[in-house]
């Protein structure tokens, strides 16, 4: 990993930002493979055939999930972000698009899901746990997005666990594709607009999404008002 001292600008002008190498691609592996151990939801395909989608809640399953989610190398970025406050977690998820199968994420902003104040002190870091590219369905962010409030969001139809703002309220001039390695880590700002697009490719598109708060963050949502850094301490960590 090799930062600069613009560490944090273009998160703070754009609402997102990748460093590249924050991980080895070894630890990824290792990480990608036991999530499939865990996996929660696996949609079928229209051959009847059910692919991993995602893990809700990794943090709670395996001690290794713990180790890699506080690992210092990682800590050390979201610290910068939150102005040298502490992070905490408030959940994980790890989000999968296997090969020629993985389906698209509408736009949205987190925090339309998380209902947090302060939001400018919530930060996902999405770890890649494959090489990422446009054919596997790399993150897009609209820039500059977070600059704004939370925007009005609805359910997609026949997919109402989707929220997604009106096309107005997307200002497609300014979409960027996070583009990234395995290893690397994107940050984004809990109202940075993003989405995905489907899995072309024959490679996998997996990636740990973290989220971190302060300890001066709440909730109006029951699903996040207590968090992982309210539970007792996990052992082995």
């Amino acid at each position: 990993m090799s930062l600069t001292e613009s560490f944090g600008r273009q998160y703070h002008e754009k609402g997102w930002e990748v460093v590249e190498s924050v991980y080895e691609p070894d630890e990824c592996e290792r990480i990608a493979e036991l999530s499939l151990k865990y996996v929660d939801h696996t949609p079928t395909t229209k051959d009847g055939i059910q692919e991993p989608r995602k893990v809700k809640l990794a943090y709670p399953c395996d001690v290794e999930f713990r180790r890699f989610a506080h690992d210092n190398r990682l800590l050390t970025l979201v610290r910068q972000l939150l102005d040298g406050m502490d992070p905490l977690l408030m959940m994980d998820q790890v989000f999968m698009k296997p090969p020629n199968f993985g389906t698209r994420k509408p736009f949205h902003q987190d925090n339309a899901y998380f209902r947090c104040e302060p939001a400018d002190e919530i930060v996902t870091a999405w770890i890649a746990l494959d090489d990422v590219d446009e054919s596997n369905g790399c993150v897009r962010y609209i820039d500059g997005s977070h600059r704004g409030d939370v925007v009005d969001h609805h359910g997609v139809k026949g997919e109402e666990y989707h929220l997604t703002p009106e096309e107005k309220d997307i200002d497609r001039d300014r979409e960027s594709k996070g583009l990234v390695k395995k290893g690397g880590v994107i940050f984004h700002h809990s109202k940075a607009l993003h989405g995905s697009g489907p899995n072309t490719s024959d490679r996998w598109r997996r990636g740990y999404a973290t989220h971190w708060v302060t300890k001066n963050v709440h909730s109006e949502s029951a699903i996040y008002r207590r968090g992982f850094f309210h539970l007792p301490d996990y052992p082995n960590l």
